[in-house]
């Protein structure tokens, strides 16, 4: 009796056991992961810009407001019409240094040390910088402590002080990154990529020298700022925890009394042409085992029509998943990067660049199978799943551009800067959204220009096997030694 009592609590316990194990593998079984392609997400929403406000002072600086209460924090950004393009050739570096100083050097009221320790006190940031084609300056602040943190921006931006304990830290900080420019042999690759493209006297390419930076003087410093830093060049944009008539009446206070100089401002784009038309260039550096490969020719500008699809082709060339990817890397295993890329500029004409690395024996066959690649985009149509893929890979990409305000905002004070409509992506995402196969074999056909492309290998030209000379073009040594200054 025990026996069979015993008997039928086992049975009773496995019962529960096996129910107990459907009732858990019921969700998993329901859960059964699909293929990816059998997925369907819901349309993205519309996008929509923030509420915003532009208006312009008496003395021509424009501004724009964005409020955005989500955080206790206020962040703004200035916009400089000037850039490194627009220095003397015989002072490359100027641009750069000036915008460093003016925040480094302190101002006329506070010295750098002080400087510093008032912004720290507050936890907030001051920041300036010129680049290629403007300069800017920045700020980060708590709410609570906009008002002394931009009387502090202000003067930066009106009153820096260009302290010469600073201006001499900053040339020896630059001569420390000339010594050290052929430390990293992607960095060599770009750095004469744009020469061979541009020109290496171009303002686009041209790089700092020990020379350039030895004629460059404090008073340099000075007058390029009050050249090029003024109200009616420049655009203010201010978003974050803060009332807009409160703030109008702060950015008069503090920017509303400067004045133009009386000088007419005269600021001319330089333009740029491709240098080397043609040709195969090495950058001989005996220590490495794999090679920095870059080919390409000059580009184009952003407000060209047929942009939108050559930035289709370029997410059928270089997307996850794309041509190159996976033919070359993947397929082949010649490359452990490899990329093609339509890069355009705002307002002179970008570059076409493909390249990679790869290890150094396998250097031509890469170069091979990226001219193959660009080839047969120039010949075949490419496939309806392709082109698909590359637009809702571009149109998805759209939610992360607007992330947050101060995104959008800085978009807005981009193209007002480059003379672009405001609505400039929606008209670029519309042209994505219309592209097809035709246009995109089109523009291949016009854009990527294999007579034109010129190719520059950064590696141990003795290890390259087959040699280069095998790809049927003069080989031609790029000399990077760093120029010494004359005694």
């Amino acid at each position: 009796m025990k026996k069979r009592f015993k008997s039928l609590s086992w049975l009773g316990l496995m019962a529960i056991a096996f129910l107990l194990v459907l009732t858990f593998r019921s969700p998993a079984i329901a859960q059964t992961p699909r293929p990816y392609n059998q997925i369907q997400f819901p349309p993205l929403p519309e996008i929509k810009l923030p509420d915003y406000e532009r208006y312009q002072l008496d003395n021509g600086m424009v501004v724009y407001l964005m409020e955005d209460h989500q955080l206790p924090l206020v962040g703004g950004t200035a916009i400089i019409r000037t850039g490194s393009r627009l220095e003397p050739a015989e002072k490359v570096g100027l641009a750069g240094i000036t915008g460093l100083l003016m925040r480094t050097g302190g101002t006329q009221q506070h010295p750098p040390s002080e400087l510093n320790e008032l912004l720290e006190q507050r936890a907030a940031i001051i920041e300036t910088s010129i680049g290629t084609t403007s300069g800017t300056a920045s700020f980060n602040v708590l709410k609570e402590d906009l008002q002394p943190v931009f009387e502090l921006f202000a003067q930066v931006v009106q009153q820096p002080a260009f302290d010469p304990q600073q201006f001499e830290l900053a040339k020896t900080q630059q001569q420390g990154e000339i010594a050290r420019r052929n430390d990293d042999p992607g960095d060599i690759a770009s750095r004469e990529f744009r020469k061979l493209i541009y020109g290496e006297n171009s303002p686009y390419a041209r790089t700092v020298e020990y020379t350039t930076l030895n004629n460059i003087s404090r008073e340099d410093i000075k007058s390029f700022y009050q050249t090029y830093v003024r109200p009616d060049q420049m655009i203010l944009g201010i978003v974050g925890d803060f009332n807009s008539q409160e703030m109008k009446t702060l950015i008069k206070e503090k920017f509303g009394s400067w004045q133009a100089p009386k000088t007419p401002f005269k600021s001319v784009v330089p333009p740029a042409s491709q240098n080397k038309n043609n040709g195969i260039f090495v950058v001989q550096q005996p220590q490495l085992s794999q090679s920095n490969i870059l080919l390409g020719h000059l580009g184009g500008e952003l407000n060209d029509p047929d942009y939108p699809a050559l930035s289709v082709l370029n997410e059928v060339l270089s997307g996850f998943g794309g041509r190159l990817f996976n033919e070359v890397r993947s397929r082949q295993g010649l490359a452990y990067s490899v990329y093609g890329i339509w890069q355009a500029n705002y307002d002179f004409p970008g570059m076409f660049v493909a390249g990679g690395q790869t290890r150094s024996e396998m250097t031509v066959p890469f170069v091979k199978a990226l001219l193959t690649e660009i080839e047969k985009v120039r010949t075949t149509p490419i496939t309806e799943e392709e082109l698909a893929d590359a637009k809702e890979s571009i149109l998805n990409s759209f939610v992360f551009k607007f992330e947050n305000p101060s995104q959008t905002l800085s978009r807005l004070m981009t193209y007002e800067y480059y003379g672009y409509p405001k609505d400039f992506i929606f008209q670029y995402q519309k042209a994505v959204k219309n592209t097809t196969e035709e246009d995109i074999l089109k523009v291949a056909q016009k854009y990527l220009q294999p007579q034109e492309t010129v190719t520059l290998v950064v590696g141990n030209n003795e290890q390259i096997n087959p040699p280069l000379k095998s790809l049927g073009a003069q080989i031609q040594t790029v000399d990077v030694a760093i120029k010494q200054p004359k005694s």
